[in-house]
């Protein structure tokens, strides 16, 4: 008897305090579902998912069934004057970077303390998830080991808060190829990746990078290695298809950097899933891809960035020839039919300003709301990411609302009024309306 009272005791304490699942009910004046703008929609979480959405009277006849079954009335959030989304998902982000104008790559690689690189992650995780990107895809830590799992550990476990994250760990390169430059042959320094060749070495680097905890094998298809200026291949394809048979056995993808002509067909023939960056395509290139069902994430913003870096005034002075380049090879992809995943390597520019990629998409020959479907659905369904990138039942509670109307004016991204992951509230902000003129 004892027992049992102290179980019913339990049991109103658990009611008491605050143990069922949130409820609310989120009324914007739009909603993109990953797809398409519904006007006048509304959307109802409880706990992690979303349990409702579509036209409020629906939506708030399920809200008084959950009363009637006896729980507590949804916090009403109004989001007046805004657009309702998929949390974004940063495709291509690299959160143990920071701007290469504030420190070099290979000062980042060489001279900053792990400890250090840690710490500044950290802030790059809350600045990307209050910027409305509730999920990255982090594709290397750039010589700090495999200190991204930690990382990814201390967000899932609410220590800090942050994205989630679909990490690559220390990334594979082939033996020479990328490192800090300009040190006499006789020193070994420091490697931005992992380097292993040959058939037992690679299988046993993509196997400990799994192990480690990596949830998608990266590897450097070219790079600027030896004493020569321009990209070169690195692995053959027969490696590359080894990689791939490898990661794909345990369940994950494998994605490239391929930036040269050669690097990109050599990827796409051993099997990648995405390439990312792909400056020296063509038109022969991207057709391929699409044929093979490879999706380009074409880091738009890292280039301009870097230009500017070098000295390139945007806005007075005229595009460089890298930029000229990459607007044809972009239209040429769009052109082809390719998949694009939205990922501006964000790390080469600030963390928070993910959305600058969204903006040169539109400016490169995108429509505003071809983009927004690159930065939520397309990205969830490339990256194998079930659950997100849309406004559906049974979706993970992933939504960012924005002031404006951004399937017209894609800069409205950057209007964020409201985060929530994973059902949590991290950012609500209150709605002005504009004064009445007397």
């Amino acid at each position: 008897m004892k027992q049992l009272l102290a179980f019913i005791g339990f049991l109103f304490f658990i009611q008491g305090n605050g143990f069922t699942q949130k409820l609310y009910l989120l009324k914007p004046d739009r909603v993109f579902d990953g797809t398409a703008i519904h006007e006048g929609w509304s959307v109802l979480v409880e706990g992690e998912k979303i349990i409702a959405v579509g036209e409020p009277k629906n939506v708030e006849e399920a809200a008084q069934k959950l009363q009637t079954s006896g729980k507590p009335a949804p916090q009403i959030i109004d989001l007046k004057g805004c657009t309702l989304l998929p949390g974004f998902i940063e495709g291509h982000s690299h959160l143990f970077l920071h701007p290469y104008n504030e420190t070099t790559w290979d000062d980042q690689v060489l001279k900053e303390a792990r400890s250090l690189r840690t710490v500044r992650a950290t802030l790059h995780a809350k600045q990307t998830l209050m910027a409305g990107f509730t999920t990255v895809r982090d594709l290397g830590t750039e010589g700090a080991e495999f200190d991204d799992v930690g990382l990814k550990q201390a967000i899932n476990q609410g220590i800090i808060p942050g994205p989630r994250m679909v990490i690559a760990t220390k990334a594979l390169i082939a033996t020479g190829s990328y490192a800090p430059k300009g040190f006499s042959p006789d020193i070994e320094v420091p490697q931005g990746a992992e380097e292993a060749d040959g058939h037992d070495r690679l299988i046993q680097a993509v196997r400990r990078q799994i192990g480690k905890g990596a949830d998608v094998v990266k590897i450097y298809a070219d790079y600027r290695w030896g004493l020569m200026g321009d990209a070169r291949p690195t692995f053959l394809v027969d490696e590359i298809k080894l990689i791939v048979e490898t990661a794909r056995s345990s369940g994950r993808p494998t994605i490239a950097h391929a930036g040269s002509t050669e690097g990109m067909r050599r990827a796409i023939l051993g099997g990648c899933e995405t390439l990312e960056h792909g400056d020296a395509g063509t038109p022969e290139i991207f057709s391929l891809m699409h044929d093979k069902g490879v999706a380009l994430c074409p880091t738009l913003a890292a280039g301009d960035a870097v230009s500017q870096y070098r000295g390139w005034k945007k806005g007075v002075e005229p595009e460089p020839e890298r930029i000229k380049n990459k607007r044809v090879t972009f239209k040429q992809a769009l052109d082809a039919g390719v998949t694009i995943c939205f990922g501006g390597d964000v790390g080469v520019f600030s963390h928070g300003d993910n959305a600058r990629e969204m903006e040169m998409m539109v400016d490169y020959g995108m429509k505003p709301l071809d983009v927004l479907r690159s930065a939520t659905s397309v990205n969830a369904n490339v990256f194998h990411l079930s659950q997100l990138g849309n406004v559906k039942t049974n979706f993970w509670a992933d939504l960012v609302a924005v002031e404006g109307r951004p399937e017209e004016r894609i800069s409205d991204v950057r209007k964020i009024k409201f985060v929530m992951k994973n059902g949590e509230i991290f950012r609500n902000e209150p709605i002005l309306s504009p004064k009445s003129s007397k």
